[in-house]
C-alpha cells in the first residue's frame, strides 16, 4: 500500500533523487496520474521535489503542508502498523480529490472545510495537537475519539511525518529514546474462528487454477502478484478480503457444524417474511366483478356495433371508437389487478439472526450486508440545501449497523454552496445522531421532527429527555442559521477574496512598470473556506467552472467508523453520550466530471457514477436511492427491506421499492398528489406478479442486479463441480456471454471496480442458516472490519466518475440506470424484470419515507406531463413491453404496456368530452333511441364500477374519496398534460422535433402565512388549454339545449337529459381544474362567485319556464316522459 506524507518531512528535503522524482504522483490503477498537492491562496497546486526546495533555500508559505504520494520501492517499504493506517485515513478523509478528461488526479489537503467549528473526529477537517518536534507545524494524529495518537508509551506528541521519518531511520521514539512498538496500536478485530485445525492453502504456483474462483483479474494494479487475491481464489472464496474461513464438510468441529452451516441457535427456523394475501371474502367477488364487467362490456359493445344511429352517424362512430379504446384500456389497467397481496417482515428474527452474540460471535458484531444509500441533487436553487441536509441528517441516524452504510451525495450542479451545506450537515450529525439513537427519536428528520405537534414527552424514559431536547434544539435552530447564510457567507467571502487578488495584480503592475490606465481583468472566483479556488461552478459561470463545465469533485465528508461500539463521554455542560454509540456512517460528497459535448445523461448518468464510485470506495451489496427532498420517515425502514432479501428465495429480488407519501399537500388533495390510488392499489397488485415498477426514489436495489447480470438459476448453479454452495463465483457463472477479457467493454477500465461486482453479489445472499437455503452465503463472513481508505483507492473512484468513463461501454444500455428516457426508473425496472429478477413492494406500518410534492396546479400537470413523455419515449423504443422476452409473465406484461399505452388514450377521452356538448347543440344522441337494452346494459356496468371500487377500497385502504380525486384528476391530466405528451412524442419521432412546454407567466402568492398559499397561485400554461375549451363547451352546450328545450312547443326532454347528464359527468370531473384556475380573492376562492353565477342563471331560465310573464304555464310542455 502506498504511503502518503503531509508537509515535506525532514528526510525528504535531504533525500535522494530517486525518490523525489517519484514524489510528485504515482499511478492509480487505470494509470491515471495522481498527484498530491497543497493549493496556494492563488489556487495553484504546488508540487515540489526536494532540489526545488533546496534551491529556494526556505519555505515560502506557499510551499507548506504540501503533500506527496509515494509509491512503494524496495527502499520505501510501508510500514505495516495501525498508527499509519490510520494517518492515512486521516489525511485521506481531510483532502479534497479532484481529476477528470486529461487531468491529473489532485487531493488538496483541506486545512479548514467550513467556518464553523468542526467537532466530530470522523469529520473532515477536524485536527489533533501540536507535534512536538522542532521546527516541525504539523498536527498530531486522531483516533475515532477525537484524543490524539500517540506511538510511544511516554506519551510523546508527533505528526504522522516526523514519526514515519523518525520509524524508518532509528526506529527509536525521539522524546524517550526507546524503540516503537508498532503492533501495539492495533485494532482489536476478533473474526470469529469456525475451526480448530490450521488453514489448509497452496503456494501460488502450486496445483491448477480453480476454473470457478470468483477474482475476475490475477494480478492487482500495478501487475504485481496479489497475496490476498490468491488467498481468496485458493480457499473458494471463503477466506480472504474480510471473509473468515468456512471450513467444508469433514472438517473437525465440535459438533456445531452440518454439511457447513453453523447451527446458531437451537430455535425452529423461521422464515423473515411472508405473504399475506386478500381475504377471500373480498378477492373472490372482486375478481367475479371484473369477468362480469368483462361480458358485460363485450354484450354492449356489440349492441352498440349493430345499432347505429342513422340520423347522426358521426356522431354514433366517434363514440363507438373511443369506447372500444376504452375497453382495451380498462383491460390492461384492470386485469393486472387480481392478485393483490400484502407482506410482513419480522424484525426481531433479522436481529435474532444476524445480530445476537452467540459461541462464536460473543461480541453480537453485525452479519447484515453493507448498505449504500445515494441522494441526488443538482440545483441548490431549485432545491433548498436545508431540505438537502435534513435528508442528510435522517440518513446518518438510520438504525442500521453504522459500519455497514455509507451516505452519497451527488451534486450535479457542482455548487460550492451545496458542499458547505453538506459538511454543515455532517458537523451537526456529531448531536444529533446520537440524540436520536439516546432517546429514540421519530422522525429523524429535525425539521419535522421539531415541528410535530403534540406532546414530545410521550413514551419517553429518560429523565434528562426534556433537557436534551432543549439544546439541540437551540443548536439546530443555529444550523439553520448556518444553512440559510451560507449564500451571502460565500458571495462575501469570494468577493473579499477577488478583491485582495485585484489589489495583488495592481501591485505588481506598478511594480514592473505597467500601464495603469489598462483595465484589470480578474476572474471572479468561488473561494472556499480554506482560502482556495472552489474547483467546481462559480457562481459567475467561466470556462473549467460551469454547471456543464468543471472537474469532478470527491470529498469524504465523515470517514468509515471503526468496527466496534464507540460510546461517548459525559459532559455537564452539554449532553451526556456515555452510554451512546456516537459512531458516524461514512459520508461522501460526490460531484461528477461535466465537459462540452458530453451527452452526461441527467439524473440517470449521475446515479451511474454514484454506483461506480461507491463499488470503489465501500462496494455495499444493496443500494438505497432517495432524493433530496425525500427523507427517511421510520429508522426501521431498512431493516424491512433487507428482511426480504435475506430471506430464503431472497436472491432473485431485485430491488424493494417503497410507496411514496407526501407532506405539505393540500386536506382536500385537490389534485391527487398522494396519489394513494396507485400506490396501495397498483403496486400492491403487481406485487402478487413480478413484482412492482421502479418509481424513482425510496427503492433498495441489490447492486448485482444493476450491473445487468440475470438472477442466479439455482439449479445450474448447484449443477457446477463446487464442493459447497456455499462457494463464491465468478461473473461468467452468472453470464456465459461475458468473456472476461473483454470486461473493459461492458464495465469500464477500472480493475477495482471490476473486482468489485463479484464480491458484491457474493456478500448479498441470504445467509445459509437453512438445509432450504441452496444458494447463499456462510454465517458470520460480514462480521470483519472494512478496509481502512487509503489515497490510491479514494483516486479510482475520482476516475470512475469522470465524464469519459462510459465511452464505449454498456452504462445507460445494459449496466445501471438506462438512458433515452426522462422516465429513466421505470425502463430501469423494466429492464430488469425482463432479464427474470422480481421485486417487492414494501408498505411498513409507519411510513418509510416522506416526500414533498408540487400542489400548485401548473406544477402539478408539469410533473404529470413528464411522466407521460417518458410513457411515450418508452413506447416508441425497444423498452415496449410488446418485444419483452419469455422471462417477462403475461400480467406483468400487460402492466407495462398498459404504462406505455396510456397517454393515447387522451385523443379518445378529449374527443369523448366533447360528444356531450355536440349531441346537445345538434340535437341528436349517440343512440337513436333509449333502448332499454342500452339502458340496462348500461346500468349494469356502472354497478359493476362501483362494486370494483368499493372491493378495491377494501383490499387497498384507499378512501373512496381519494378514489374520487384519482378520477377527477385522470380526465384533467388526459385531456391536457397526455395530450401535450403525446404529441411531443408523434413529432419527436416522426419529424426528429422536439418541443417543451413550459411557463409563460407567473403571479406570486398572496399569503405567505399561508402554507397551502401555492395551491391558488395561477400559472398560466399552455397545458389549460383544452380542459378550458371543454368545460366552456359543455357549459355554453347545457345552457343553449336547455333554452331551446324549454321554449319547444314539444319539449324534447329525453335527448336533453341524455345529453346534459354526460356533460355533468365531464363538468363534474374538471371541478378541480376550475377550482385551481380562478384562485381566490379575498380568502375567497373565485369559482365560489363563478359557479354562483351559473347556478343563478340556470335557475332564472327554469323560472322563466315554469312561471312565464303572463302567470301561465308554457302550453303543451306541462311534462316529459323517460322511457
Amino acid at each position: 500500500m502506498a504511503t502518503l506524507t503531509s508537509q515535506p518531512s525532514k528526510k525528504s528535503l535531504r533525500g535522494s533523487s530517486m525518490e523525489t522524482s517519484q514524489g510528485g504522483g504515482t499511478r492509480g490503477s487505470t494509470g491515471q496520474t495522481v498527484k498530491f498537492a497543497r493549493r496556494t491562496s492563488s489556487g495553484r497546486y504546488v508540487s515540489l521535489s526536494s532540489e526545488d526546495l533546496d534551491m529556494s533555500g526556505e519555505l515560502s508559505g506557499d510551499y507548506m503542508n504540501y503533500t506527496v504520494h509515494i509509491p512503494p520501492t524496495p527502499d520505501n517499504q510501508p510500514m505495516d502498523s495501525s498508527v499509519a493506517t490510520k494517518a492515512e485515513e486521516q489525511y485521506v478523509s481531510n483532502s479534497l480529490f479532484t481529476g477528470g478528461f486529461n487531468s491529473v488526479t489532485r487531493a488538496h489537503l483541506m486545512d479548514k472545510v467550513i467556518d464553523s467549528e468542526v467537532r466530530h473526529p470522523q469529520m473532515a477537517g477536524s485536527k489533533g495537537g501540536s507535534c512536538a518536534m522542532a521546527a516541525c507545524d504539523g498536527n498530531v494524529m486522531k483516533d475515532e475519539r477525537g484524543e490524539d495518537i500517540v506511538p510511544c508509551e511516554c506519551r510523546f506528541k508527533i505528526c504522522r511525518d516526523c514519526y514515519m521519518d523518525a520509524f524508518k531511520e532509528t526506529g527509536l521514539c525521539p522524546g524517550c529514546k526507546e524503540p516503537y512498538k508498532i503492533n501495539d496500536y492495533d485494532d482489536d478485530i476478533e473474526i470469529p474462528n469456525y475451526s480448530k485445525g490450521a488453514l489448509s492453502l497452496t503456494g501460488p504456483n502450486d496445483g491448477k487454477r480453480d476454473s470457478h474462483n470468483m477474482s475476475l483479474m490475477k494480478r492487482n494494479q500495478n501487475g504485481e502478484f496479489d497475496h490476498n487475491k490468491w488467498l481468496f481464489e485458493t480457499t473458494q472464496g471463503t477466506y480472504g478480503y474480510g471473509n473468515a474461513y468456512w471450513p467444508k464438510d469433514g472438517d473437525d468441529y465440535d459438533g456445531d457444524m452440518h454439511h457447513g452451516m453453523l447451527e446458531t441457535s437451537d430455535k425452529p427456523w423461521r422464515p423473515l417474511s411472508r405473504v399475506i394475501l386478500v381475504p377471500n371474502s373480498i378477492i373472490s367477488p372482486y375478481r367475479l366483478l371484473i369477468v362480469t364487467r368483462l361480458i358485460l362490456m363485450g354484450f354492449f359493445l356489440t349492441w352498440r356495433v349493430r345499432h347505429p344511429n342513422t340520423e347522426a352517424i358521426w356522431l354514433w362512430l366517434m363514440s363507438v371508437t373511443c369506447e372500444i379504446w376504452f375497453a382495451f384500456s380498462w383491460i390492461l389497467d384492470q386485469v393486472p389487478k387480481i392478485h393483490p397481496v400484502n407482506r410482513f417482515a419480522d424484525l426481531d428474527l433479522l436481529r435474532d439472526k444476524f445480530e445476537m452474540p452467540s459461541p462464536s460471535n460473543p461480541t453480537g458484531r453485525s452479519d447484515l450486508p453493507g448498505l449504500d444509500l445515494f441522494v441526488s441533487t443538482a440545483d441548490p436553487e431549485k432545491e433548498p440545501p436545508l431540505v438537502t441536509a435534513n435528508t442528510i441528517l435522517s440518513i446518518l441516524a438510520v438504525n442500521y449497523p453504522v459500519e455497514k452504510l455509507s451516505c452519497y451525495i451527488s451534486d450535479d450542479g457542482g455548487a460550492l454552496l451545496t458542499f458547505e451545506a453538506m459538511a454543515e450537515a455532517a458537523s451537526f450529525a456529531d448531536l444529533w445522531v446520537p440524540f436520536c439513537r439516546k432517546h429514540d427519536i421519530e422522525p429523524r428528520n429535525p425539521d419535522t421532527y421539531f415541528s410535530l405537534k403534540g406532546d414530545p414527552t410521550k413514551n419517553k424514559k429518560r429523565l434528562d429527555f426534556v433537557k436534551d431536547r432543549r439544546k439541540v434544539k437551540r443548536e439546530y435552530d443555529e444550523f439553520k442559521v448556518r444553512i440559510n447564510g451560507l449564500p451571502d457567507s460565500i458571495r462575501r467571502r469570494s468577493e473579499a477574496f477577488n478583491a485582495r487578488e485585484e489589489m495583488k495584480m495592481i501591485k505588481n503592475l506598478r511594480e514592473n512598470g505597467g500601464n495603469n490606465l489598462e483595465p484589470i481583468k480578474v476572474l471572479k472566483a468561488t473561494w472556499m473556506a480554506d482560502g482556495t479556488h472552489w474547483p467546481g461552478t462559480w457562481a459567475p459561470s467561466s470556462r473549467d467552472h460551469a454547471k456543464g463545465d468543471h472537474a469532478g469533485i470527491l470529498q469524504v465528508m465523515l470517514k468509515p467508523p471503526s468496527n466496534n461500539p464507540l460510546m461517548g463521554s459525559s459532559n455537564e455542560e452539554f449532553i451526556d453520550f456515555s452510554d451512546v454509540d456516537i459512531r458516524l456512517p461514512m459520508f461522501v460528497y460526490v460531484s461528477r466530471e461535466k465537459r462540452p459535448g458530453y451527452d452526461h445523461n441527467k439524473k440517470a448518468g449521475a446515479m451511474n457514477a454514484l454506483v461506480r464510485a461507491s463499488a470503489v470506495l465501500s462496494n455495499g451489496p444493496f443500494i438505497l436511492n432517495l432524493d433530496c427532498d425525500h427523507y427517511i420517515y421510520n429508522c426501521n425502514a431498512i431493516r424491512e427491506g433487507m428482511c426480504f432479501m435475506m430471506d430464503h428465495g431472497g436472491e432473485d429480488i431485485c430491488y424493494i421499492q417503497f410507496p411514496q407519501r407526501f407532506e405539505g399537500i393540500d386536506p382536500s388533495d385537490r389534485y391527487a398528489n398522494h396519489n394513494t390510488v396507485f400506490f396501495d392499489g397498483n403496486m400492491r397488485a403487481l406485487d402478487g406478479l413480478q413484482g412492482p415498477v421502479y418509481v424513482g426514489t425510496g427503492c433498495m436495489f441489490r447492486r448485482f442486479a444493476l450491473y445487468g447480470f440475470e438472477p442466479p438459476k439455482i439449479d445450474k448453479m448447484l449443477s457446477l463441480d463446487k464442493k459447497s454452495e456455499t462457494d463464491a463465483l465468478k461473473a461468467t457463472d452468472f453470464d456465459p456471454d461475458l468473456d472476461v477479457n473483454l470486461l473493459p467493454k461492458r464495465f469500464g477500465n477500472s480493475t477495482l471496480l471490476a473486482e468489485s461486482i463479484p464480491v458484491a453479489e457474493f456478500h448479498g445472499r441470504p445467509i445459509a442458516d437453512h438445509p432450504a437455503v441452496k444458494y447463499g452465503r456462510p454465517p458470520g463472513i460480514l462480521r470483519a472490519p472494512r478496509p481502512p481508505l487509503d489515497a490510491t483507492t479514494v483516486a479510482e473512484s475520482v476516475s470512475v466518475i469522470s465524464c469519459w468513463y462510459e465511452d464505449k461501454t454498456e452504462w445507460g444500455d445494459r449496466v445501471g440506470w438506462i438512458y433515452g428516457s426522462v422516465t429513466e426508473d421505470v425502463v430501469t425496472g423494466y429492464r430488469m424484470h425482463n432479464r427474470g429478477w422480481r421485486s417487492v413492494y414494501c408498505v411498513t406500518k409507519r411510513d418509510a419515507f416522506r416526500g414533498s410534492a408540487p400542489i400548485n396546479l401548473t406544477d402539478r400537470l408539469h410533473q404529470v406531463l413528464r411522466w407521460a413523455t417518458g410513457s411515450v419515449e418508452i413506447f416508441f423504443s425497444r423498452n415496449n413491453a410488446f418485444l419483452a422476452s419469455r422471462n417477462l409473465m403475461i400480467l406483468q406484461r400487460l402492466a407495462y404496456l398498459n404504462v406505455g399505452i396510456y397517454p393515447f388514450t387522451s385523443f379518445f377521452l378529449i374527443v369523448y368530452c366533447f360528444l356531450p356538448a355536440l349531441s346537445l347543440f345538434s340535437g341528436f344522441f349517440i343512440v337513436q333511441n333509449l333502448d332499454v337494452t342500452f339502458l340496462v346494459l348500461l346500468l349494469c356496468m356502472s354497478l359493476c364500477l362501483i362494486g370494483l371500487a368499493i372491493l378495491e377500497v377494501k383490499w387497498s385502504g384507499v378512501e373512496l374519496e381519494q378514489w374520487w380525486r384519482n378520477e377527477q384528476f385522470w380526465l384533467i391530466s388526459g385531456t391536457s398534460a397526455h395530450l401535450a405528451a403525446v404529441v411531443q412524442g408523434l413529432l419527436k419521432v416522426i419529424a426528429g422535433i422536439e418541443i417543451s412546454f413550459t411557463l409563460t407567466s407567473k403571479s406570486a402568492a398572496e399569503d405567505e402565512d399561508d402554507i397551502y398559499a401555492d395551491l391558488y397561485l395561477v400559472k398560466w400554461t399552455s397545458l389549460m388549454i383544452p380542459p378550458i375549451v371543454i368545460g366552456m363547451v359543455n357549459i355554453i352546450a347545457m345552457v343553449v339545449a336547455f333554452s331551446r328545450t324549454v321554449y319547444e312547443t314539444v319539449p324534447a326532454w329525453s335527448k336533453f337529459i341524455g345529453g346534459a347528464f354526460f356533460s355533468f359527468w365531464v363538468l363534474a370531473h374538471l371541478y378541480p381544474f376550475a377550482k385551481g384556475l380562478m384562485g381566490r380573492r379575498a380568502k375567497t376562492p373565485t369559482i365560489i362567485y363563478v359557479w354562483s353565477g351559473l347556478i343563478a342563471i340556470t335557475l332564472s331560465l327554469l323560472w322563466v319556464a315554469v312561471n312565464p310573464n303572463n302567470g301561465q304555464p308554457v302550453g303543451g310542455s306541462s311534462g316529459f316522459t323517460f322511457p
